[in-house]
This record gives structure tokens, sequence and C-alpha cells, in this order.
């Protein structure tokens, strides 16, 4: 894939992001109240929703789409998939029904099991994150507001990852904190004495990574691959890596089994 190329699918997924963001408000900004995600729920509305948006603005390409809502897909029709799409169109359920804004919009880039591109849009707060192999990663605020294009996104000053004057810092899911996770912290500590730890939502804990407001951030806990994959691409353009802590090498998409095994994310 050409450079040029590179960036007419990564503004058109930018786009297309934004349009499921704002299919997603459209449901958080109403008067509702959820325990459950069932097919009535706001939740699964929203998630419906975006879904719809996404999928209508991804069929424009020539690539298929993987997503929670075509997990059904046999393994031996998307195992020939040489590029596809991995969507996540509402990224931390609990925290949209919390309404604490820590959700996000993700789609990917996947080719032959390397997540290549990624695009994570934080809808409540107007904040794009995005970064492609050999291009690097970015974030964009207000993104709504701009009328410019891709080259002007990608400017210096949007660049990640940013420098912040802080002490190592590790981030953990706000919702899903495992025992385990919570060991391999309390060993970074005794390794590097003063250790900050933050809890957030969603794949805002890989964007935090990249960002350079975390070091590491420590899954050992269930998580799928579309909750990941845009994420990963967004590090690795960045510099950093996504291990699976099983195999020590980096994590692999398109799987049999879609369920991601524990992971380690580091700037």
């Amino acid at each position: 894939m050409t450079e040029k190329e590179q960036k007419e699918y990564l503004s058109n997924i930018c786009r297309v992001a934004l349009n499921g963001g704002r299919a997603i408000l459209k449901v958080y900004d109403s008067d509702f109240a959820v325990e459950h995600k069932d097919d009535k729920s706001p939740l699964t509305e929203a998630d419906k929703k975006s879904h719809e948006a996404i999928v209508e603005g991804l069929e424009q390409t020539p690539f298929p789409i993987l997503s929670e809502e075509g997990r059904d897909i046999p393994y031996e029709e998307r195992s020939r998939w040489d590029y596809f799409w991995m969507v996540d169109p509402l990224d931390g359920t609990k925290e949209f029904v919390k309404r604490n804004g820590e959700f996000t919009v993700n789609i990917a880039l996947i080719h032959q099991q390397k997540s290549i591109m990624g695009v994570i849009y934080v809808p409540v707060k107007d904040e794009l994150y995005f970064g492609a192999e050999g291009l690097g990663s970015f974030k964009v605020e207000e993104f709504s507001q701009l009328s410019e294009g891709i080259d002007q996104w990608m400017k210096t000053e949007n660049k990640l990852p940013k420098k912040f004057d802080r002490k190592y810092t590790m981030v953990g899911s706000r919702s899903h904190m495992s025992e385990e996770t919570m060991d391999f912290m309390n060993e970074m500590k005794a390794q590097k004495g003063e250790v900050e730890v933050i809890s957030v939502g969603s794949s805002l804990k890989l964007c935090m990574v990249a960002e350079g407001k975390a070091d590491a951030y420590p899954r050992f806990a269930p998580t799928m691959e579309w909750d990941t994959a845009a994420g990963q691409a967004i590090v690795e353009a960045m510099g950093g890596k996504v291990v699976n802590w099983e195999t020590k090498q980096p994590m692999l998409y398109n799987r049999k089994d879609l369920l991601n095994k524990w992971f380690l994310v580091t700037a």
C-alpha cells in the first residue's frame, strides 16, 4: 500500500469514526437508564446506530468488515482475508452506562494478522487518535470542527508521543481490573519505587500510552480482538509495543479464537 493510499484510507476512517460517534451521542445525550445490555436497551441502540454508520462508510472500500456484530463469520471464510477492517462501534459499555464519557469508537485495518492502521474517536471529548505504519501517530482535538485534510491533522504539534513531566505511570481498567493485573502492578511498584496508577475505561488506556501519559498498560484479563486492534496500530506507529504475554511477540489478529490472550502495552 502506497503512502497516498494509506492517507486516503486513514482520512476516510477518521470521518467514519466521527459519524459513528455522532450516532452514539444521539442516544447518550437522551434521558435513559439501563441496567443490562439487551436488545431493547439504549446501550444496544447506541451500539447498533454506530455500527450502521460505520458499515455505511466502510462499504465504500474494497475490504470486508469484522466486528462484534459479525463475530459468527466462519473462520474458514475470514482466514482468507488479506486486508479487512476490525471495528468496535462502542468500546467501553460500562463507561457508557456510568455516563463518565470514557468510551470510544475503534476502527483498525488488519493486513495478514497485523494491525497496520488505527483510529480511536472519543465522542464526548471530540478527540481523535490515529496512526498508521510508517506515518506515525497523532491526536487531534475538536476533530468535528476541523475542515482541513489529513496532512493538516498530521502536523507536528499533533504528533505522538508528547512529553509530560511525571513519575513512572501505569494505566489499568476502570471496570475490569483483575487480581493478576494488580499483582503485576505491585511487582512494578516494588521494582521502581514511586509509581502512579491511573484507572481509565475502554481503549483510552492504549491512547494514554501512545500519547505519553503512561508508560505501561498491563491487561491480564479477557478482551476481544476489536478491543485492542486500533489501539495497537496507534501505539506501534508511535514506537511502542503491544505484546502477547504468553509468546512475548506482538499481538496478532484474525485468529480462530477472537478472545485475546493477556498482553502488555509499553511505550
